[in-house]
């Protein structure tokens, strides 16, 4: 199972290399008057990393919400 999941990781990998070398041009990104210019590999990750940290933010939340509310059970 282990080497099926290496696999997968290196078959993901692989993929996201071609899409960066593929897509070297740069993008115009606003934000409430903000403006930046930066290459498309880099905003896909930096949007990649923000659902990371949000998603893990938003489970600790929920695990944390529902110990509080089993715990008040008791």
């Amino acid at each position: 199972m282990r080497i099926i999941y290496a696999a997968i990781l290196l078959l993901l990998l692989a993929a996201a290399a071609v899409f960066c070398v593929q897509n070297l041009g740069s993008v115009t990104i606003r934000y409430l008057g903000w403006q930046a210019v930066i290459p498309l590999p880099l905003l896909v990750v930096l949007m990649y990393l923000l659902g990371m940290i949000s998603g893990w933010g938003l489970l600790s939340f929920l695990r944390r919400t529902i110990r509080v509310a089993t715990e008040a059970k008791k």
